[in-house]
C-alpha cells in the first residue's frame, strides 16, 4: 500500500486536548464531552417522558442522571481494568483511580449504566426494561461528544490508509514524539456511526413507529446497531499496543470480542420485543397506551 499520499496533519488543525490550564488545575475536553454527555443526554430524555406512556416521571429521571453518571464512569473504568489491562493494573493497583490519565471501555460503561438503571428500577417499582428503552434513545449523544474528545486527544486512531482524507497523528516512536503514517481518522466515523446514524435511527423509531411500547426494541436496537457499527470500524482501527498479540492470536480486536454479544443480545431483545406488549400505564405521559 502506498502512504505516501497526501494526508491532514493534525499537528496543524490547532486541537489542543486541554480546554482551559489555570496551571495548577487543567479542564479537558474529554471530561467536557462527558459532561456535555450528559446534559445534553438528559435534557433529551426530559423531551421523551413528556410523551404518552413513558415509564418514568421527572424525578425519576433527575435520580437516572445520578445513576447512570455513575454507572458510566465507575463500569467504564473497572471494563477497561478488566477487558483491556488486567495484568497491569493488578501489579499496579493505585493506577485504577488515576482516572485522569485515561482508559475507560464503554462496554464496561454500558454494564455500570445498566446496574445503575436496574436498581433505581427496583427501588422505585418502574418496568426495568423500558427504562432501558428510553435511556439507549440518549446515549449516542454522549458516544458523538466522546469520540469527538478522542480525535481532540489524538488517541484510538485507525490503521494506516491513502484515503484522501487521511491523518497523520503525532506518535511516539523510540521515545521522540514524530507525526506518523496516513491514518483513518477512525474516531470520526465513530462520531458519524454511533453517534449521529444511530441517534437517527433510535429517534425514528421512537418519535414515528410504535416501538417505544414494545418494552426491549428500542435497547435492543441500540445494542444491535451499536455492535455492528463498532465491530465494522475496528477492522480499520489500530488495537491498544498491549492487545496487539491478542488481536494477531484470535483474528479479532477486544473490542470486536465484546461487541459480539452485543449484536446477539439486541437481536433476541427486538425479536421479542412484540411479544412483551402490554398496557402501558402512564407515569409521565399524558394517557395510557394499550
Amino acid at each position: 500500500m502506498n502512504l505516501s499520499v497526501a494526508a491532514i496533519d493534525f499537528t496543524r488543525l490547532g486541537l489542543d486536548p486541554v480546554a482551559l490550564n489555570l496551571g495548577v488545575f487543567e479542564l479537558r475536553w474529554y471530561s467536557l464531552a462527558y459532561l456535555a454527555g450528559i446534559f445534553l443526554g438528559y435534557w433529551y430524555l426530559l423531551k421523551l417522558i413528556k410523551q404518552p406512556g413513558a415509564p418514568m416521571a421527572r424525578r425519576h429521571a433527575d435520580d437516572l442522571v445520578f445513576y447512570a453518571s455513575l454507572g458510566v464512569i465507575l463500569g467504564g473504568r473497572l471494563g477497561y481494568v478488566l477487558f483491556y489491562r488486567p495484568g497491569f493494573y493488578l501489579e499496579n493497583p493505585l493506577e485504577i483511580i488515576k482516572l485522569w490519565d485515561g482508559g475507560m471501555s464503554f462496554h464496561g460503561g454500558v454494564i455500570g449504566t445498566s446496574i445503575g438503571i436496574i436498581y433505581l428500577a427496583w427501588k422505585e417499582k418502574l418496568q426495568w426494561l423500558r427504562l432501558h428503552d428510553y435511556v439507549a434513545c440518549v446515549v449516542p449523544i454522549g458516544l458523538f461528544t466522546g469520540r469527538l474528545a478522542n480525535f481532540v486527544n489524538a488517541e484510538l486512531w485507525g490503521a494506516p490508509t491513502n484515503v484522501p482524507w487521511a491523518v497523520r497523528f503525532p506518535e511516539v516512536v523510540a521515545g521522540v514524539v514524530v507525526l506518523g503514517p496516513p491514518r483513518h481518522p477512525s474516531q470520526l466515523y465513530e462520531a458519524a456511526l454511533e453517534g449521529i446514524l444511530l441517534f437517527a435511527i433510535l429517534a425514528v423509531m421512537f418519535w414515528r413507529t410504535r416501538a417505544r411500547y414494545q418494552p426491549g426494541m428500542l435497547v435492543g436496537a441500540f445494542l444491535f446497531f451499536y455492535g455492528v457499527f463498532r465491530f465494522g470500524v475496528e477492522f480499520i482501527r489500530e488495537p491498544d499496543n498491549h492487545l496487539r498479540e491478542f488481536a494477531e492470536i484470535t483474528g479479532l480486536h477486544m473490542g470486536q470480542w465484546l461487541c459480539v454479544p452485543m449484536i446477539l443480545g439486541g437481536l433476541y431483545l427486538m425479536a421479542t420485543a412484540k411479544g412483551r406488549r402490554q398496557r402501558v400505564e402512564s407515569i409521565a405521559g399524558q394517557e395510557s397506551v394499550a
